[in-house]
């Protein structure tokens, strides 16, 4: 009997039941917080609870935010007597699994970090070799959501490395977001579909407009670079499987300008909207435009196709990105630092996209053109959209047919 049952486990194996990631999560992009870009490995209970309560309290979580997410720091510097990660007794005396509980009691969803090599980033204990208990561990302390880096991997092959953590999360038998973090290096977006629920597709973002920062060995970005980085990859994108642009810097030392238009430009790309600011001194203008809900619905909207740079006209970055119910979505960003004028003629334009066979009807329909920061329409496509752009400022409308 053992036998028989043995050789039944194995067929099912070999056939690739359990070789699949979980479906129907993140169906659209995940939205959440994570504790790097601030606090980088200086976490603690304590931090961590209080940015719960914020995240309620401040109307985040109503905006959508949901995930949060533990990043490197976290875990002892060695494993436990049956090899098995855990906190660091001292920052997080309670432990992960009471951790998580709160998190959950806030009607939040509990992440978690850990890294495909043999340490971390930060240098603490990581999964290689260690990816079924690992994943068993995460399941049993009600982990929603993994964000898995590629610190000292040596010569691991990353879709093989990656590849096994999602068997392994998918043995543990817990719903798990799978978050690919090896930068880009190896092309995830070309494999990462069937691995993970999204994927980064640059090394880590910095607070800055478009600058590059040299930390010896690798480079960190600003916005814009990594928003240039990648060429043709928006056909990878889509539901359950998305291009991470990274953690957003909104509200790091950014120009109110500077946010509305990281925020917007996230939002075009479909990119995951994970927070990397300080919540608990988050001003009003930060919070304003983080839990402006006609963005984010840009963001969420549930064809799931990553928007495009159209036009650079002046100065002025158009891209342009198709929504349900024939609406889309189109940016204006002003690249330079000073004010620029911009006068934009709908009917001088042919607004397509050719992937996905779409295109905005200028020429049969009028669109209502609504300013989703003021909240209000602003005319229609009939006549040229007139706007004075302040510098690094955006303009970002919807616009929806109205007669032909």
């Amino acid at each position: 009997m053992n036998r028989i049952f043995f050789t039944l486990v194995l067929i099912v194996m070999m056939s690739g039941t359990y070789a699949q990631k979980f479906e129907n999560l993140a169906l659209t992009p995940p939205m959440g917080w994570n504790s790097w870009n601030t606090f980088a490995t200086n976490i603690n209970e304590a931090l961590i609870k209080e940015t719960a309560d914020v995240i309620v309290e401040s109307g985040l979580l109503d905006a959508g935010y949901e995930y949060l997410v533990l990043d490197d720091g976290w875990m002892a510097m060695k494993r436990d007597e049956n090899g098995r990660l855990y906190g660091d007794p001292e920052r997080f005396p309670n432990g992960m699994k009471a951790l998580g509980d709160y998190i959950h009691s806030k009607g939040l969803k509990f992440g978690i970090y850990s890294c495909a090599g043999a340490e971390t980033c930060g240098d603490y204990p990581a999964s290689r070799g260690n990816e079924y208990i690992d994943a068993r561990t995460f399941a049993e302390w009600g982990v929603d959501y993994l964000k898995y880096d590629w610190c000292n991997t040596a010569k691991l092959n990353a879709e093989g490395a990656y590849t096994t953590m999602r068997d392994a999360i998918r043995a543990a038998g817990r719903p798990i977001v799978f978050s690919i973090c090896e930068w880009g290096d190896n092309k995830p977006w070309e494999w990462g579909k069937n691995v993970g629920h999204l994927w980064r597709v640059t090394g880590d973002i910095v607070n800055c407009w478009d600058c590059e920062l040299g930390h010896g060995s690798w480079t960190s970005w600003g916005i814009w670079k990594i928003i240039n980085m990648r060429k043709g990859i928006r056909k990878y994108a889509g539901p359950g499987h998305w291009n991470d642009y990274d953690m957003m810097e909104v509200g790091n030392d950014f120009t109110d300008a500077e946010n509305r238009s990281h925020f917007v430009m996230w939002s075009m790309l479909a990119s995951p909207l994970i927070l990397g600011n300080d919540v608990r001194s988050v001003d009003e203008e930060t919070l304003n435009t983080l839990t402006n809900k006609e963005v984010i619905a840009v963001n969420q909207d549930k064809l799931g196709i990553q928007g495009f740079r159209f036009l650079n006209e002046n100065n002025i970055e158009i891209w342009l990105k198709p929504l349900a119910n024939d609406e889309w979505a189109v940016s204006f960003v002003n690249m330079k630092d000073k004010p620029v004028n911009l006068e934009f003629d709908w009917l001088k334009h042919e607004m397509k996209d050719d992937l996905n066979n779409r295109s905005v009807e200028t020429g049969n329909y009028t669109y209502e053109i609504r300013d989703l920061f003021k909240h209000e329409s602003i005319g229609n496509t009939a006549k040229p959209l007139k706007a004075t752009l302040e510098g690094h400022d955006v303009l970002f409308v919807k616009l929806t047919k109205t007669h032909p």
